[in-house]
C-alpha cells in the first residue's frame, strides 16, 4: 500500500464523516467515500498518477476531487478538510441543550445555512422554515421561550 494513497484515502474518510455530520449533500459523502476506496485499491503511487495527469481516469474522481489530491501532494493537507474540522463556536454548540435542536442540526444551522446568532435563530424560528428541516423535534414556542431567557442570561435587564 502505498503511503500517499492511505493518508489522501483517510483524509476523504474523515471529510465524508464530517459532511455527513453537517448533513451535507448524500451524493458529495458518497464521492469522498467513493474516492477513498478507488485510492485504497490503486496499486501505484497516486503521485505518479498525478504526474501523469491521469488522476481523473481513477473511478470515483472528477475534477474537483482530483484538485484535492494535487493539493494535498503539494502542500500536505486539504484545505477543505481542515476547515471542515473546525469546531462550532461554544455558544453555537450550547444550542443544542434548547428543546428540539440536535448537535447535528445546530451544526447544519451554523455550516450550511449561516445562522450564526441567536437573533438569526430566532428570525429562523419565526420564520417557521425550522419546523420543515429534518431533525427538529420540538415547540417553536418552546425554543423561543428558551432563546428569551438565553438572551436575559448574557445581558439582564437594567433595574
Amino acid at each position: 500500500m502505498h503511503e500517499n494513497n492511505r493518508q489522501l484515502a483517510a483524509l476523504f474518510r474523515s471529510m465524508a464523516e464530517l459532511l455527513a455530520a453537517q448533513r451535507a449533500n448524500p451524493y458529495r459523502v458518497r464521492a469522498y467515500r467513493r474516492a477513498a476506496d478507488a485510492l485504497l485499491e490503486l496499486e501505484e503511487d497516486v503521485a505518479a498518477v498525478a504526474q501523469r495527469r491521469g488522476l481523473e481516469d481513477i473511478d470515483g474522481v472528477g475534477k474537483d476531487l482530483a484538485g484535492k489530491i494535487r493539493e494535498f501532494l503539494e502542500t500536505g493537507t486539504i484545505r477543505a478538510y481542515e476547515e471542515l474540522k473546525t469546531p462550532l463556536p461554544p455558544e453555537v454548540k450550547d444550542w443544542s441543550k434548547f428543546p428540539g435542536l440536535s448537535d447535528s442540526l445546530v451544526t447544519y444551522l451554523y455550516f450550511r445555512l449561516g445562522i450564526r446568532t441567536l437573533p438569526d435563530l430566532e428570525q429562523l424560528i419565526r420564520s417557521h422554515l425550522l419546523r420543515t428541516m429534518p431533525g427538529f423535534s420540538g415547540s417553536e414556542e418552546k425554543l423561543l421561550d428558551a432563546i428569551r431567557q438565553q438572551h436575559e442570561r448574557i445581558s439582564p435587564p437594567s433595574p
